[in-house]
């Protein structure tokens, strides 16, 4: 047996690797490599040293470095890739370089200046998972930063890595569409403290995950889903949106502050235990002016009584804030799914549904499944609707008229099984406008929803959509400033600016419309509605050149943009205006 000592330590391993090396150097290998020289110099090895990591190795297109922290090398990653897509906003698409980086922690072997073992070969297969621009780590990564760092990371599930024998749990920070697009994108220092709204307002933020399961944390983000939704129905209540609740996830949060960025007077937070069939949660409702806890209590019982739970908290925290509300105000609350498993399927569902292809197809599969266990489901036929609706637009369907038609039908589906399933009337209006010319049906339908529901953000979007579609670009924009305003940072605001840019163009403010759709970028680089509006709105301020870029960055991402396929119902005024601007930009009919 050999006495040769092997030094080993515990460590965090940083891998990067520059996404299409070969193919950026034949096209310009001097300009690439200066390229990737100056970003060493000026971005990539002063982070590291910020975050006291050690380079090991470069590897010309690419580095192995140590850190002793789990929470400096996510903190490094992410600065690299900020930096990183920063340097690229005015860089051509083919010339762009981008980054993929991997982090796993666990033991490593150090031979001289270098280190060997599983932990560096996991950190490797996990930069080869990242997408570009993106980080993907490993479970133990994950457990270690949770709570520590202000980044929320997606669950991908068990993937299999080359070489090594276990499946792994892999976790990322999403890059395109699929996002949660910038989960924690919260205000910038400097911002200015929204004014409060005339009425009490609240924000539910997330609920801890206490079940000591990360895969339960989908059935905690649920129950706060409930919540917004009862509280929501209160018409004396503003009631900040979920996806703006949600940037707080996992971070240690000051009530106060929130309370000021998301310009409201009170805070409930709380927690889940979910275990052996049984639901414990405990939540406490803080004057975020003040500081000072105004309730606190908490709640037990099976989970076959977990709808019942929800109302009673949602019943409590109202009376804590308007105690003259009468409690028979409930009776408004959207109709709860009656089969759990069901329901779990469709939180599940609507945790997936993205705008890419493959998240919108695993979305469909649940709710479709979820509508088979319970047929009397209106959040699972709407979900279902909205996979079909999708498709459509997005051109992902083989038969956009069939898949039109399925959608219509499961939203008045769920409108017969709910008739006050708010979100579900205003898609089918918004959908209405969309695809036929009974516009009058169309704005009955989104006015009616947001008279039921006036503070649901996602209801706001589809009456400004549907108003849009209706040839009402002023009325189109009130509604999108009133979603922006519930939700000030949605991460899913991209389509809400692109819309606000297309009704813009109607009202012939295309500066507005040029800044509006480059917000829509910014947020989203993968919208391809975004692309649409910038090259309308630049065509017509003559702005040629910046209009060609706009149409390359379309085209990249809808090679077979034709405008009468894309673009429903050109006749109205408040589009022909935008369709002429993609006929001067250059796009085929």
């Amino acid at each position: 047996m050999s006495s040769e000592h092997v030094e080993r330590r515990l460590a965090a391993i940083l891998a990067a690797d520059v996404v299409g090396s070969c193919r950026l150097i034949g096209i310009d290998e001097v300009g690439t490599l200066a390229r990737l020289k100056a970003l060493r110099k000026t971005l990539f090895d002063p982070k590291i040293s910020e975050h006291h990591g050690r380079i090991v190795k470069n590897t010309g297109d690419g580095a192995l470095v140590e850190f002793a922290s789990v929470v400096d090398a996510v903190r490094c990653a992410v600065e690299v890739q900020r930096g990183v897509a920063k340097r690229n906003t005015d860089v051509p698409q083919d010339k762009r370089i981008e980054l993929r980086i991997g982090i796993h922690v666990g033991d490593i072997i150090i031979e001289a200046d270098d280190i060997f073992g599983d932990g560096v070969n996991i950190a490797v297969r996990l930069e080869g998972l990242a997408e570009p621009g993106g980080v993907s780590i490993s479970d133990d990564a994950h457990r270690q930063i949770r709570g520590k760092v202000d980044i929320t990371f997606e669950d991908t599930g068990s993937r299999s890595l080359k070489n090594i024998a276990e499946p792994m749990r892999v976790w990322r920070i999403p890059t395109g569409p699929a996002v949660p697009f910038v989960p924690n994108r919260l205000p910038p220092d400097d911002a200015e403290p929204l004014a409060l709204p005339d009425k009490p307002s609240i924000a539910v933020l997330p609920f801890q995950n206490m079940s000591g399961d990360p895969e339960q944390d989908y059935f905690a983000d649920g129950m706060v889903d409930e919540i917004i939704t009862a509280l929501s129905r209160f018409k004396s209540l503003f009631v900040i949106a979920r996806n703006s609740s949600f940037t707080y996830k996992g971070r240690a949060v000051d009530i106060k502050q929130v309370g000021r960025e998301l310009g409201v007077r009170y805070v409930l937070e709380g927690s889940v235990r979910k275990a052996a069939g049984k639901v414990r949660i405990a939540g406490q409702l803080i004057d975020a002016m003040t500081g000072a806890h105004l309730w606190a209590d908490r709640f037990e019982g099976d989970l076959t009584d977990v709808f019942a739970l929800q109302d009673e908290v949602a019943v409590n925290v109202v009376s804590a804030i308007q105690p003259k509300l009468l409690q028979t105000e409930m009776a408004l609350a959207a109709r709860r799914p009656n089969n759990f498993s069901a329901y779990d399927l469709c939180l599940r569902a609507q945790h997936l549904l993205s705008w890419t292809r493959d998240g919108s197809a695993e979305s469909f599969r649940l709710a479709s499944r979820a509508l088979e266990i319970d047929p009397r489901s209106s959040f699972a036929a709407t979900l279902a609707a909205e996979c079909h609706l999708r498709n459509a637009r997005l051109g992902w369907a083989a038969d956009p008229k069939s898949e039109i038609a399925e959608g219509l039908r499961l939203l008045r589906l769920a409108l017969s099984i709910d008739g006050n399933a708010t979100f579900a009337l205003s898609v089918l209006g918004n959908a209405t406008a969309s695809f036929s010319d009974d516009y009058d049906t169309a704005r009955e339908m989104v006015d009616r929803a947001v008279t039921l529901n006036p503070n649901s953000s996602r209801v706001w979007d589809q009456r400004g959509f549907a108003y849009l579609m209706a040839g009402q670009p002023e009325e189109a924009i009130r509604s999108f400033e009133r979603r922006i305003r519930l939700s000030p940072f949605d991460p899913l605001l991209f389509s809400t600016f692109a819309g606000m840019g297309v009704a813009f163009i109607g009202l012939r403010r295309f500066d507005e419309a040029v800044s509006a759709a480059r917000k829509a970028a910014r947020q989203n680089p993968l919208y391809p509605f975004a692309y649409r509006c910038l090259a309308s709105a630049l065509a017509h301020l003559g702005r040629e050149a910046e209009a060609r870029e706009a149409v390359a960055g379309l085209l990249e991402l809808e090679p077979g943009f034709r405008i009468s396929e894309r673009v429903p119902h050109g006749d109205l005024p408040g589009l022909q205006l935008y369709i002429d601007g993609l006929r001067k930009a250059g796009l085929p009919e």
